[in-house]
């Protein structure tokens, strides 16, 4: 009988895992090697220089930084208050 999991509310800490929303160690530990990596080729200026010379991958990373979805106020709906046209001249 001892070869069986428990069932029931008493089953202790088994199948419990990491609560949700914390990284595993490997993801955090490559996150700060990512964030020390761009801090030394100069942060905020390095992104600015990569948005200018490599578009594509800028955009890229954008995607998966950015929001999937974007909520309002206490979760619900993005309200739409206004919509504005301007002219804008060719260059």
């Amino acid at each position: 009988m001892e070869d069986q999991p428990k069932l029931g509310p008493n089953r202790g800490n088994a199948g419990k895992g990491r609560p949700k929303g914390v990284p595993n160690k490997s993801t955090a530990a490559l996150k700060d090697m990512i964030l020390e990596a761009l801090s030394n080729q100069g942060g905020a200026e390095y992104l600015y220089r990569q948005a200018d010379e490599n578009p594509a991958a800028f955009m890229t990373l954008l995607g998966k930084v950015l929001p999937m979805q974007v909520t309002g106020a206490d979760g619900g709906p993005v309200q739409i208050t206004r919509i504005e046209l301007a002219p804008v001249r060719p260059e």
